[in-house]
C-alpha cells in the first residue's frame, strides 16, 4: 500500500492556504473598525462612481490624516466631491462628511467609554468568526484525510502524523487572530 503523497500534500497546504487566508481576511476587517482616531482604512470598502466605474476613494484622490482626529479627502478631479460625500453619507462609518467645496473632512468624535466597550464586543466577535472559519478548515481537511485512511491510502500512523501538522496549523493560525483582537482591544481602550 503506498500512499499518494501528492494528493494528501496538495489537501494540507490547500488548508493551510485557507488558515492564512482566514487570518489575513480578519485582519483586513480589523482594520476598518474605527478606534476614535482617524484612520484611512475606514474608507478601504467605500467606492465611488468614477466615470461609471465603482472606484475605492484611494484610487480617486489623496487621503491625509490631520491631527489625529480628522481625514482630509483630496480628489483629483474637483467633479467628484459630490460623489465622494455621497458615497461616505451612504457607508455605515458613521461619520458625515463636510465638503468646502475643495476637500472632504472627516472628523473622528472621540469614543466614550461606553462606546470602545460595544466596538471591543464587536471585534471580539469578528475574532470568534474567524476562528469558526479556521475550524470548519480543519474539519473539512481532516475528513478528506479520514477518507483516504478509511480507504486504506494510508496508514493510521500517517494519518495521526498529518493531523497532528493539521493542528499545529490551527494553533499557529488562532494565535494569530488572538494576537490581532488584543492588540485592536488595547488600541481601542487606550484613551
Amino acid at each position: 500500500m503506498a500512499i499518494d503523497i501528492e494528493k494528501v500534500e496538495m489537501i494540507v497546504m490547500e488548508a493551510d492556504e485557507k488558515f492564512d487566508k482566514s487570518a489575513d481576511v480578519f485582519k483586513s476587517d480589523l482594520t476598518q473598525v474605527r478606534a476614535g482616531r482617524a484612520n484611512p482604512h475606514v474608507l478601504d470598502k467605500i467606492k465611488v462612481d468614477y466615470y461609471g466605474t465603482p472606484s475605492p476613494i484611494n484610487q480617486v484622490g489623496n487621503i491625509a490624516v490631520q491631527d489625529g482626529q480628522c481625514l482630509v479627502i483630496s480628489p483629483w478631479d474637483k467633479s467628484l466631491l459630490k460623489a465622494i460625500e455621497k458615497a461616505i453619507q451612504l457607508s455605515d462609518i458613521g461619520i458625515n462628511p463636510t465638503n468646502d467645496g475643495n476637500v472632504i473632512r472627516l472628523v473622528f468624535p472621540t469614543l466614550t467609554e461606553e462606546r470602545r466597550r460595544e466596538i471591543v464586543k464587536q471585534v471580539k466577535k469578528m475574532s470568534e468568526d474567524a476562528k469558526v472559519a479556521v475550524r470548519n478548515v480543519r474539519r473539512d481537511c481532516l475528513d478528506a484525510l479520514k477518507k483516504m485512511n478509511k480507504n486504506k491510502e494510508m496508514t493510521d500512523d500517517e494519518y495521526a502524523n498529518y493531523e497532528a501538522d493539521v493542528e499545529k496549523a490551527v494553533e499557529r493560525t488562532i494565535a494569530e487572530i488572538d494576537r490581532a483582537t488584543a492588540e485592536k482591544e488595547k488600541e481601542l481602550l487606550t484613551v
